[in-house]
């Protein structure tokens, strides 16, 4: 039972920073992995981080050195630092919790970047 709250999205123009938090509630259990993905309208969801509970870290290329991704797992909480916004970052992003075989996503944030 794992609940997971997205906040932080909003609109910002090109070359701005914004920063995503995901607070997961809820009975947690051991290693898990939590990323953010994103989906723009006609396209697939995608990966753009994902940190497991031993720090390691993964970026889409699109993002690399733009995002940083964290967490806290005290609080149970993951964020992406977002630097140097471009319009095609514009997406819903997505909270995602990888727990043993299940998946936990929550509602979902709108980005939007244009000037």
């Amino acid at each position: 039972q794992v609940q997971l709250v997205e906040s932080g999205g909003g609109l910002v123009q090109p070359g701005g920073s914004l920063r995503l938090s995901c607070a997961a509630s809820g009975r947690i259990f051991g290693i898990y992995t939590m990323g953010w993905y994103r989906q723009a309208p006609g396209k697939q969801r995608e990966l753009v981080a994902a940190i497991t509970s031993g720090t390691s870290t993964n970026y889409a290329d699109s993002v690399k050195g733009r995002f940083t991704i964290s967490r806290d797992n005290a609080k149970n909480t993951v964020y992406l630092q977002m630097n140097s916004l471009k319009p095609e970052d514009t997406a819903v992003y997505y909270c995602n919790l990888a727990y043993t075989s299940n998946s936990y996503w929550g509602q979902g944030t709108q980005v939007t970047v244009s000037s």
